[in-house]
This record gives structure tokens, C-alpha cells and sequence, in this order.
């Protein structure tokens, strides 16, 4: 016999079975859809992060930084240049360009490497207006339209420039920034000539900073991308359980075709080779379909990702997807992957399935007794496991793996549960149309078991990240009522404007409160310190967590400082710890605050030993303390007196509502990948249901013979399925609370580096349930329609045949 007469014979299963050949291949193009969906997101946005770096940062070269993040001066470049080293000095920091804030790279054109060079200056004319007065600036193209008509700097565009940020001349850096004389970093290039007096000896203040591989907005994402990474994996997995059911329901439907073909002659090795092409090629057409709507999806949930991304941590993702081979050769690998894993099982009994073995075709998923005392064992030892990761382990991937056994061990406990739950009724049952019920929808329970596991899943994601994305909302909201305490916030264009506007402010309102930073490295880490004045607004509304006795008259006084809750987290500090902030500048930790949506690390100082430390800080930025009744006028008049646009004064209402619809943004993706997961496990349900009808007919049979009618049987059905969604939906709900926990208290603090306190809301249960159980009735629709439509003659052939 042929190979092909054989693989005729195998797919003519499908042929006659459409629909279970539409399951298997719409499942898998599902799960690898949302799989490869996210991916092409995370390829684009970590695209993003290497175009940034290598443009702004060049990251593949070592840099000389200063230890405690203070300026370089200038003439230890001047000194590293005469001893032959082949260096440039870069001066960066930000610059407001009216209501548009900049990173401003100031770089020395005639000496930047050229592996590293984001901008081409090789033209002569170009090198010379980039570096003549009044200057050049060269940004990107979406920048170029924020700052268009609020500066008088020539404008070059570069579609190899990050947004939010601006290269220009090192000079021209120096009057913007007021640094004179000062560098942020220098360069160095890769080639060097031999026997130079070494780096220790020339500039000893200085640390050489190796290349990293990573950038640090990769590394600060690298959470939000894992975290997402894991969003597609469930979907992944809530799909394969179709494709394991389906592949499982034809095995067994297959068995005379197996039998028969061995009795012709075709070895075990060969017909196990042609299934394995047969699912093979499943996985190409399904792989081929779930990439293409993988793409579909990555382009509706990047703008959301790219919103998610600016908000948590300012890094800047285009809207637009490129076809990059990383996710789309990922996608087919994961669905052979899938489809190998989904049909192990039916080919190893098949292995071990005798030539004469009887083709009588068994109950679609009923295991033995000793299949489900494993299943049970290994839920046991999952949910164990998670337990004692939640004890002993910390690390992010120690939460996903909380998480990962805590899903997949209340899965495999799932059917165990309904399996008694059912029982129980049935024995407590009188009636013998009622104790048929129970029995039958027992009976029924191995076929709609991996559906319903599912099921599970889908509902305990939709309810931890729900929960999750709630009680952050409710403390973001109670959070900002305290940070924003100041009735209106002012910011000049500039330090003149900034020493008059303050001289002025003086008689008009309250108080004034400045908002003064500066970039610092502290124990290693890129930081910044803010300053603050004495003021009660401080003392009355500044959310802290833990606090030394009298803590604002030490932070005001100089002797201690607050430090936000990430860094305190992430160094593991205590109260009264010493913290080196500058060379000369040490103080001591008094007091730790929350600061939602900041995943760098943050330190608060009085203002007046910040300013004696760094001279040149920028004061441009207030918080005005006024009567409310009183802002309309304050506005008219800042407006009157000193022409600030409008975007230079805002009330805190619209600074409020501002940071509300970027929290909004924030978590679209979250909602948009709960809905894909709870449609995939209403797949699930949906074929499922389907497949289980073709072989109801014979259960149906005699209870509708004995006299109940096809339309009380069709009641009966949306009965059984009510119970085990009413069942299965009562099991996620403390699977997904526990979920909402782990997320919080172990998954959040090691991803951002804030713990949120946990918030029920059974308002959004109620909910979820009514879409579950409308995923549940609509996937009964059609088998339930089937049901109603069969001819008495189709359930009177049961009782003429052999079964």
C-alpha cells in the first residue's frame, strides 16, 4: 500500500468531519495568533529601545561617568584628548521648549565615534549650521511638530531620532542647559592607540562604564514585556485544550482506520510517520493563519502598548509594525510546538495499540482510574509547589511561576471537583428524570472537561487582573489627591521669567512651592532628588509609608531625606540608613513614600542643601497654593502679566484628569488581552459542545423514548450547561482572588516595586459572569438547534443499531 493511499485514507476523517478539521485549525491559529500577536509587540517596542540606545546613549561603547553622578569638568576631556585618547565629551540634561520638555544631547560632531553616530553630518554645510550660532536642532519628526513654532533654533528632522528627544551642538547645549564648562559623560571609541597613559592615572574621580547589553529602558520594561509574554502564553495554552480535544476526539473516532490499515499491511512506523506529517501540516496552515491574525491583533493593541509604555516609564514606541522574522518564525515554531504537545498522548497509545485491537470507539476523554488519580497527584503537587515558591522564593520569575502553578494546578483539580460535586447531587437526587440529569451531565463531564478547564483559566485571568487593575485605579485616585495638592501649577520658559515670576508670586497667593530636581547616580542607579521647601502642604498631604519621628524637620533641616518606596524596596534599605548622594553630600533615610507609576528610583531633600550642592538647578517649576475661588483670576493674570501660554498653567482638576486618562491608556492592553483569552476558552466551549453532540444522540435516544420531548430535552441541555458554568465560574472566583493577591503583594513589587493594597469589587464580577454565561449559551445555540431539529427517524436508528 501506498503512502499516499494512506494519507488518503487518514484525511478522509476530515472530509467527513469538517467541522472537527475547522476546530483543530481555528484553534491553533487562535492560540498562536495571540502568541505571536505579543511578540510582534515586544520584537517592535525592544526594536525601539535598541534604535534609542544605540542613537542616544551608544551603548555599545564604554562611557567615563562620575561616581556619584555629578558633572565632569571640561578639562579632563581637554586632558584625556592631549594624552592621545580618542574620546568625545557629551552634556545632556532637559530643557523645556515651552510646554514640551526635551532630553537635550549636546555632542562634539568632530569627535563622536562613528559607529555611534544616529546623525549624518558628512555634508560640509550641514556640519557647519550644526555647529554655528545660533545652532541646529536635530529631533525626530513627531518632535518636530511639538516644538515647531515654540523655539527660534533651526529644525532638522532625522527619522532615526527617538521622540522626546533633541542632539545639538555641545556649545549650543552649554546656554540652554547653563552648564558652562561641564560634561555629563565622555565617550569612548573602540579603537585606541597602543601604550596610552591609562585611564586611572588621567582621570581617577572617574568610573569607566562597560557597554551593556541592555539598555535601561529595556531593563525597566523587561517586567511589562514578560508580563505580557505571560498574557499570551495563557492564551496559548486555553487554545491548545481545543486542539487537544479535538485531535483526542478523532484518534479514538479514527481506531477502525487504524485497525484496518494495519491488517493491510502498513507498518506501525509508517502510519505513526504519516499522522505525524498529517499534524504537521495542520500546523503549517494553522501556524500561516494564526501569524497573519497575530499581526492584525499586534496592530490594534500597539498604540495601547506604546500608551502603556510612556506612561509607566517615558519610553517612546512608534505606532507603526514591521515584519520582523524574530516573531513571525516563532509563531509557526509554537504552533508545531503546540500541535506535537496537543497529540503525544494519541500517538503513544497508538504505539502500543495491538494490530487486531477491537475498534470499538470509547468515550471521547475518559480517562482511568489511575489517569485521574495522577491528574489529581499532580494538581496537588502544582498547588504545593506555588505554595512553597510563595514562602521561599522571591525574584519576577518566581512570581510568574507562582502564578503558572497555581493556574495549571486548579485546572488539572477542576474536573476531580465537578466530578464529585455531581455525584453528590445525583445521590441526593429522588426523581428519575432529575437522577438521569446528574448522571448524564456526569457522564458528559470527561468530553467537557478540557473546555471547561478553559474556561477556568480565562475567568481566574479576567478576575486577578481585573481586581489587580481596580485596586490600583482606587489608590492611583486617592494617591494623586495627596501628590496634587497644589491648586495650580506654574512653569516659566526660562530662569529670567522664572526670578520675576517668583517675585511677583510673592503677594498673590499663599504659597509657593518649588518643584526642583536633578539627575544623580546613587549606589549605582540613574536617580533623581527633589527638593522641597517647609511648607504644611508637605507635612499634611505627602503620602508616607514609614517615617522616623519628626521626619520633615529633618528633611527641611538637611539632616535626613525621603526616598520613594521602589528604591527602598530594591536596595532593601531601613530607616536611618546612610545614603551617599553626592562626593561631599551624605544623608541619612528618615522616611519612605508612595510614587505610583515611577519605576526609578526617587529621593526628596531640602531644598537648601540640594541647591548648595548644585548651583546651576533649574527653577522653572511651581505649585501654587490659592483659595479655589481664586484660580480663574491667577490664571487671567499670569496670562496678562506675563503671556504664558495656557499649556504653562494648569489647575490641578485638569492635571488630575490628564493623569486619569493616561492611567485609562495605561491598562488597555490588560482589558483588550482579557477579552481575547475569554473568547478563545468560549472557542473552547463552543467546539466542544459541538463535537459532543455527534455522539449524544445515542444517550438521548431512550430518555426520549420513554417520553420526554425533544423540546424538554433541549431545556435539559442549557440546564447542564448553566450548572457546570455556574460551577466552574464559582471555582475561578477564589482562584482569581488568590491570583489578584499574588499579583499584588509578589508579581507587582518585584515588577515596579510598589506594593497596592487589595480592593474586592463583585460589582465586576457580576459582570464577567453575564458575558461567561452569554459565551456559554451561545456556544450551545447551534448543537442545542441541531437537537431541535432531528427527525424522530434519526433517534428511533439508535435502537437499529449495534450500539
Amino acid at each position: 500500500m501506498t503512502i499516499w493511499t494512506v494519507a488518503a485514507a487518514l484525511l478522509s476523517h476530515w472530509q467527513r468531519r469538517p467541522l472537527q478539521l475547522g476546530a483543530v485549525v481555528l484553534g491553533l491559529a487562535l492560540a498562536t495568533a495571540l502568541w505571536s500577536g505579543v511578540q510582534a509587540v515586544n520584537a517592535e517596542a525592544r526594536a525601539s529601545y535598541a534604535r534609542a540606545a544605540a542613537a542616544l546613549d551608544q551603548n555599545g561603547l564604554a562611557h567615563l561617568v562620575s561616581p556619584h553622578g555629578r558633572s565632569i569638568p571640561q578639562a579632563v576631556f581637554v586632558r584625556l584628548r592631549r594624552a592621545g585618547w580618542n574620546v568625545s565629551p557629551v552634556l545632556e540634561g532637559e530643557y523645556r521648549f515651552g510646554t514640551t520638555r526635551l532630553r537635550v544631547i549636546g555632542v562634539e560632531p568632530l569627535t563622536m565615534p562613528a559607529e555611534t553616530q544616529a546623525i549624518d553630518l558628512g555634508n560640509a554645510g550641514d556640519l557647519f549650521s550644526f555647529i554655528s550660532p545660533p545652532g541646529t536642532l536635530i529631533v525626530s519628526p513627531e518632535t518636530a511638530e511639538k516644538i515647531r513654532r515654540q523655539t527660534d533654533l533651526a529644525l532638522r528632522v532625522s527619522d532615526r531620532m527617538p521622540d522626546g528627544a533633541a542632539f545639538v551642538d555641545i556649545g549650543l547645549a552649554e546656554r540652554l542647559l547653563r552648564r558652562e564648562g561641564e560634561l555629563t559623560r565622555i565617550v569612548i571609541a573602540e579603537n585606541q592607540r597602543p601604550d596610552l597613559e591609562p585611564l586611572g592615572t588621567l582621570a581617577p574621580a572617574l568610573l569607566v562604564r562597560e557597554p551593556s547589553a541592555q539598555s535601561d529602558v529595556e531593563h525597566l520594561t523587561e517586567s511589562f514585556h514578560l508580563n505580557l509574554t505571560a498574557f499570551g502564553f495563557l492564551a496559548f495554552a486555553v487554545g491548545l485544550f481545543i486542539v487537544y480535544s479535538t485531535i483526542g476526539l478523532a484518534f479514538e473516532q479514527r481506531r477502525p482506520t487504524f485497525r484496518t490499515l494495519r491488517c493491510l499491511g502498513v507498518s506501525l512506523s509508517a502510519l505513526a510517520a504519516s499522522l505525524l506529517a498529517e499534524l504537521f501540516l495542520f500546523a503549517l496552515v494553522a501556524g500561516a493563519v494564526g501569524v497573519i491574525i497575530g499581526y492584525l491583533i499586534a496592530s490594534l493593541l500597539l498604540p495601547g502598548v506604546a500608551a502603556t509604555l510612556e506612561g509607566l516609564y517615558g519610553a517612546s514606541v512608534p505606532g507603526t509594525l514591521s515584519l520582523r522574522p524574530e516573531w513571525w518564525l516563532s509563531g509557526f515554531a509554537i504552533a508545531v510546538a503546540g500541535t506535537l504537545i496537543s497529540s503525544i498522548q494519541s500517538l503513544l497509545r497508538l504505539m502500543r495499540m495491538p494490530v487486531l485491537a477491537a475498534a470499538q470507539p470509547q468515550t471521547w476523554g475518559r480517562s482511568s482510574q489511575t489517569g485521574r488519580r495522577f491528574q489529581m497527584l499532580a494538581a496537588a503537587a502544582l498547588l504545593g509547589l506555588s505554595g512553597a515558591l510563595i514562602l521561599w522564593a522571591d525574584g519576577l520569575r518566581a512570581g510568574f511561576g507562582i502564578l503558572g502553578c497555581l493556574l495549571l494546578g486548579a485546572s488539572l483539580l477542576l474536573p476531580a471537583m465537578l466530578s464529585g460535586f455531581l455525584t453528590l447531587m445525583q445521590r441526593v437526587s429522588s426523581g428519575a428524570l432529575v437522577t438521569w440529569f446528574w448522571a448524564d451531565a456526569r457522564q458528559q463531564l470527561p468530553g467537557l472537561s478540557l473546555a471547561l478547564m478553559a474556561l477556568l483559566l480565562a475567568l481566574a485571568a479576567n478576575v486577578g487582573v481585573g481586581t489587580m487593575v481596580s485596586s490600583f485605579r482606587l489608590t492611583f485616585i486617592g494617591w494623586l489627591d495627596q501628590r496634587l495638592a497644589a491648586e495650580l501649577y506654574v512653569a516659566a520658559r526660562n530662569e529670567a521669567e522664572a526670578d520675576r515670576l517668583r517675585a511677583w508670586l510673592a503677594t498673590k497667593v499663599e504659597s509657593v512651592l518649588p518643584i526642583v530636581s536633578v539627575d544623580a547616580e546613587i549606589r549605582g542607579q540613574p536617580m533623581q532628588i527633589f527638593g522641597v521647601v517647609d511648607d504644611p502642604t508637605y507635612r499634611e498631604h505627602w503620602p508616607l509609608i514609614v517615617v522616623m519621628p519628626d521626619v520633615w524637620d529633618r528633611v527641611v533641616s538637611g539632616e535626613g531625606v525621603l526616598v520613594n518606596e521602589q528604591f527602598w524596596r530594591r536596595e532593601r534599605l531601613r530607616i536611618g540608613d546612610q545614603l551617599d548622594l553626592a562626593s561631599d553630600w551624605k544623608a541619612t533615610v528618615v522616611g519612605v513614600y508612595s510614587d505610583y507609576g515611577n519605576p526609578k528610583g526617587q529621593v526628596i531633600a531640602g531644598i537648601n542643601a540640594l541647591t548648595s550642592r548644585y548651583l546651576q538647578v533649574s527653577r522653572l517649576r511651581y505649585g501654587l497654593r490659592v483659595q479655589p475661588d481664586q484660580i480663574a483670576d491667577l490664571r487671567s493674570s499670569l496670562s496678562d502679566e506675563f503671556g504664558l501660554p495656557p499649556g504653562n498653567v494648569v489647575d490641578q482638576a485638569a492635571l488630575k484628569e490628564q493623569s486619569r486618562r493616561i492611567f485609562d491608556r495605561t491598562f488597555l492592553v490588560t482589558g483588550a488581552l482579557n477579552i481575547f483569552t475569554l473568547g478563545v476558552a468560549a472557542l473552547a466551549m463552543f467546539s466542544s459542545l459541538l463535537m459532543l453532540s455527534e455522539m449524544r444522540i445515542p444517550q438521548l435516544a431512550p430518555v426520549w423514548a420513554m417520553g420526554v420531548t425533544r423540546r424538554d430535552l433541549a431545556l435539559l441541555e442549557i440546564l447542564r450547561t448553566l450548572v457546570l458554568w455556574l460551577a466552574t465560574f464559582a471555582a475561578a472566583l477564589p482562584l482569581g482572588l488568590v491570583l489578584a493577591w499574588v499579583l499584588l503583594a509578589v508579581v507587582n513589587v518585584e515588577a515596579f516595586g510598589w506594593r497596592l493594597p487589595m480592593h474586592i469589587f463583585p460589582y465586576e464580577w457580576v459582570r464577567l459572569g453575564l458575558v461567561a454565561l452569554a459565551a456559554a449559551f451561545v456556544s450551545v445555540f447551534i448543537p442545542l438547534r441541531r437537537l431541535a431539529g432531528l427527525a424522530p427517524s434519526e433517534l428511533l436508528k439508535v435502537f437499529a443499531n449495534e450500539r
